[in-house]
């Protein structure tokens, strides 16, 4: 197939929606159609859009519109629309703004292959053009999720939970190290409940372990690990593979008794800081990363100052909050949304000011070690880089000057001389033998 026509995809929202864009447009280009990583340059906009709360929301909108807005202007010819956004919200889009091409839900690779007039490689789906440096990827190990969270439309646009086989994620993994990528980020709705599925127990541990032993790959990084059912070989596996980052990202929602009740988080205050403080004693060094919800609809103010206290207590590594967002057909949605928006705001705000503290002081920590670095880029005279303290584009950053020329995507160790609250300041010592 020949075609002189240029196709830009857009990505919002979360890495999982980063997976699906890059098989699209490994797709694309297998079918011979044109890539313009540059909108602007693009004849056919394809979006993928993220509905997970109502800020995500208006930014999927927005860019619809603005793509419209191009349209209209001449500047482009088709607009297509997938994703979240689009797979909960197909007819009620298609009649709001109807000078969308064709929406599409999430996943549907054949049907947008086949709308730019290619077909679907069946046999290469798995296979991915990477939009993150070439270093990084991310590692998509399930789609959906069992979990009953009250608040989460997630299951509503992605199903329930769908385990990858382990040989196809070991291939997956194969083919992204040959292309140079050194550390695997493990993604999914909920990774703690991989395999239950497919082989009728959780064996995320297993999953690990395989793809330890893959040539190339020096870090394995885990995220959306669910708390109510983290597994105890999971335990032994990071504390002992080497390969594997002293990491966890493990968002929580709340502390509250009642309010964890309320959301169906399956797990209550006493047995969560169990397990948090049993990750601590078995995994030496471990970096903790976590979310929580404010303004969620039975939060008293008695349930926030609890939460203030757990986080003063504990001290997270890593910490993101998000204000609560109401969602249609959820079961927290006969709960309403009374708690006003400006509550919200400055609960998130204290949190947020607590973590801020809590963050400088561990970074204070850090001055005059050394530690490993991966390099993930160069700006304004200085390189950027990365410890296994830190998930690409959601935590701190290590800058680090050098008279030396530095590779991206290399391991470098770094002596660490400054901070401020998320950032540490590193000069280099000598590359990793």
């Amino acid at each position: 197939m020949q075609d002189s026509s240029k196709i830009s995809v857009l990505t919002l929202g979360c890495a999982k929606n980063t997976v699906d864009s890059e098989r699209l447009i490994n797709q694309l280009k297998l079918n011979k159609l044109n890539i313009a990583d540059d909108p602007k340059k693009a004849d056919t906009i394809i979006i993928n859009t993220c509905g997970f709360i109502d800020a995500a929301k208006e930014e999927s909108i927005n860019t619809i519109l603005s793509a419209v807005e191009l349209k209209k202007r001449g500047k482009i010819k088709k607009i297509l629309v997938a994703g979240c956004l689009s797979e909960r919200y197909k007819n009620e889009l298609a009649k709001e703004i109807p000078e969308v091409d064709a929406y599409f839900g999430t996943e549907k690779y054949k049907e947008i292959v086949e709308e730019l007039g290619g077909n679907l490689k069946r046999e290469l789906l798995g296979e991915r053009e990477l939009t993150t440096p070439k270093h990084y990827a991310y590692l998509k190990v399930s789609e959906g999720c069992d979990n009953p969270c009250s608040f989460c439309a997630i299951p509503l646009m992605r199903g329930f939970h769908k385990s990858v086989p382990i040989e196809q994620l070991i291939g997956e993994a194969k083919s992204l190290a040959a292309k140079g990528v050194k550390e695997l980020i493990i993604i999914g709705q909920d990774t703690t409940d991989y395999g239950k599925d497919l082989y009728g127990k959780r064996n995320i541990a297993e999953l690990l372990n395989r793809l330890s032993d893959i040539n190339g790959i020096e870090w394995i990084r885990l995220l959306y690990a669910y708390p109510s059912h983290f597994p105890d070989d999971l335990i032994d596996t990071i504390a002992s593979n080497e390969k594997i980052c002293k990491y966890i990202d493990i968002p929580l929602q709340h502390i509250s008794d009642s309010v964890l009740k309320s959301m169906r988080r399956g797990i209550t205050q006493r047995r969560t800081k169990e397990l948090l403080y049993k990750l601590k004693e078995k995994i030496p060094n471990l970096t903790l990363r976590t979310t929580f919800i404010v303004g969620y609809p039975a939060e008293t103010e008695k349930d926030f100052n609890e939460l203030s206290d757990f986080v003063r207590e504990f001290e997270f590594d890593r910490f993101g909050v998000f204000n609560y967002s109401v969602e249609e057909k959820t079961p927290s949605f006969i709960l309403g949304d009374p708690i006003p928006n400006e509550l919200k705001e400055e609960r998130k705000a204290t949190l947020m000011e607590i973590q801020r503290n809590i963050s400088l002081k561990k970074n204070q920590n850090f001055i005059g070690e050394k530690i490993k670095v991966l390099i993930d880029d160069f700006t304004e005279n200085n390189y950027v880089g990365r410890s296994q303290r830190d998930a690409p584009e959601v935590d701190g950053e290590i800058i680090l000057s050098s008279e030396n020329s530095l590779s991206i995507g290399n391991f470098y160790y770094v002596e660490i001389y400054d901070c401020n609250e998320y950032d540490l300041f590193g000069k280099l010592i000598v590359m990793k033998q």
